[in-house]
This record gives C-alpha cells, structure tokens and sequence, in this order.
C-alpha cells in the first residue's frame, strides 16, 4: 500500500471568522492564522490538519494524502502517470504552506481533487483544545476520513486509488435511499495504517466537492458535548446520534461553513490490511442516524 492516511483537507471559505468559531467553540480545535491569510486547525501535534482557505465560494477544496513510511515518491508518481492521470507539482509556496517536503497534484476520474504529500516540516507542539476536548484519534491512522462524490466514473475511480495506490476495500454498501429509487454504490477503501476507511467513494452528487469528512475523539463522553455544542451554537444536524453497521463507528453528522457534513465520533474499527476481507453492509447504521434531519 502507498498511501498511509488522509493527511489533510482544505476547504474554501469566504468567512475565515466562521471557520475559527466552529473550530474552536463546536469541533474543540484550536486555531492559527497563516501567512497566506488562511486558517489552520489543529488537532494534535501536527500544525494541521484541516486548513480554511479565502476565496470566493464556501466549498471543499482537496483531499491530502500522506505517502506511506518507505514508500518511494517518484515511483509512485510515476505510477499515477503511467495510468493516464496529469499530475503537477506543488509549488514551493504551497509545499511551504502545506509543511511538506514533496507534493503533487492531480484529479481523479470524478473531478475530486487530490495532493500527495511526503515529509512533514511542520513543527510538533502538544494539542491543547481552547474548550477541553480530551483529544482526537490521529497519529498513523491520520486526521480521519472523506467521503467524496463519485457519480460518472465511479469504477474508474475507485481502480486509481486500489490499482495505483494501492488502498485496499474494507466494505461496501449498495444504499437504496427508498423502496423504488435506483441503487447508490457506497465503497469504503483503507490505507495502511488500518483505519476501517480513510476515503469513501459515494455515487451521489455533492455540490460543495464534498458529502462529508470525519474526526474522531478519544471518548464517547466528547461525542456526547459536541452534540450539545453543535445545538448550543445553532449548527445544523444532519444526521442523528447512531452507531455505524462497518465501522461500528458511534456518531453524529452536522454542517461545516464549508458546505459539507463533519461525522463527529468515537469507537471506530480498525482493520489490518494484510488480513481484511471486505464486507457488504446491509444498513447504514445498527441504531439511529437518522439522516432526514439533515433535509428539514
């Protein structure tokens, strides 16, 4: 496997100060503001992990992948050309904002787009949340995990990430939102560090580039406050307290200024890629998840 975890993700706002509220008072992140006018959250001893950026619409920007530990960078990239797939390099203004040593990009099949990213720069400095959060679920396994759209090429996109990259399938899910309405491919792929999914491909449209994105806590009882935050400062829930079928992960889902859903859970499997065998779930969740809220 190439890629060990889902290093970052960027997101486009026209409004940094809701950005800096919903981090630290609802997610319990803190915050920085950058030379480039964006800021980044932080959620353990990484500078970042989520990164708001100006600009004109309140939207996701891009997925950032960590290459796995000896994992060779030029060959790599030389794979994802070999296959067709454009790829550009990082400048090194945006190698110095991202606190890397190496980075590409490139969009997948389905327009998504991607950094691949090698050696971290950044500073370590203990997480310290402004509100008292116990801590998030990072290290190896990453900031967590995207959910991305996947409508007109779905097959092809999937083939790059297991095929190229080498990421391997934990589940799959075949959702049919009502009795008549046509069958929703939800595949849900794991890097090396083991994480049940660090992406999820979804054959549905999101408009904001995004369906949602998770991060996980150190303990159900931080689940339970941000709950309570979320309604304490008028934050839209989109799905219901519930524990997930594949993941087993325990969660709610509420809108981000970006447009897109944030899962905020506890609980979640790991898997080992050596040994995994993917499953079928049958239903989205054991118990609650109510997504409907989410159209009110």
């Amino acid at each position: 496997m190439k890629i060990e975890s889902l290093a970052y993700v960027l997101a486009e706002t026209t409004d940094i100060g809701k950005w800096q509220h919903y981090a630290e008072q609802v997610l319990g992140m803190s915050t920085a503001k950058g030379p480039d006018g964006a800021l980044y959250l932080k959620m353990d001893e990484r500078e970042f992990r989520i990164a708001a950026i100006p600009g004109a619409t309140d939207r996701y920007l891009a997925s950032g992948w960590a290459l796995a530990p000896g994992v060779d960078f030029d060959a790599t990239v030389a794979a994802l050309e070999a296959a067709g797939v454009a790829v550009t390099n990082g400048s090194e203004a945006e190698r110095a904002l991202r606190r890397v040593t190496r980075m590409v990009k490139f969009t997948d099949p389905s327009g998504n787009a991607h950094e691949l990213v090698q050696g971290d720069t950044g500073t370590r400095a203990p997480f310290v949340s402004p509100i008292g959060v116990g801590g998030f679920k990072t290290g190896a396994q990453g900031m967590g995990h995207t959910v991305l759209p996947a409508v007109q090429n779905f097959d092809a996109t999937e083939k790059l990430f297991r095929e190229v990259l080498g990421m391997g399938v934990s589940d799959r899910f075949n959702f049919k939102p009502a009795p008549d309405a046509p069958t929703i491919r939800i595949h849900f792929l794991h890097a090396s560090s083991g994480r049940h999914h660090s992406l999820a491909l979804a054959e549905m449209p999101a408009p904001s580039g995004c369906v949602h994105i998770m991060v996980e806590v150190n303990s159900m009882t931080d689940v339970g406050l941000a709950h309570d935050r979320r309604a304490q400062h008028g934050v839209k829930l989109m799905a219901t307290l519930g524990e997930h079928e594949n993941d087993r992960m325990t969660s709610f889902y509420m809108m981000t200024p970006g447009n897109f859903a944030l899962e905020y859970g506890w609980g979640g499997i790991s898997v080992d890629p050596g040994s995994w065998r993917p499953t079928e779930t049958q239903r989205v969740s054991i118990w609650g998840h109510d997504f409907s809220v989410g159209f009110q």
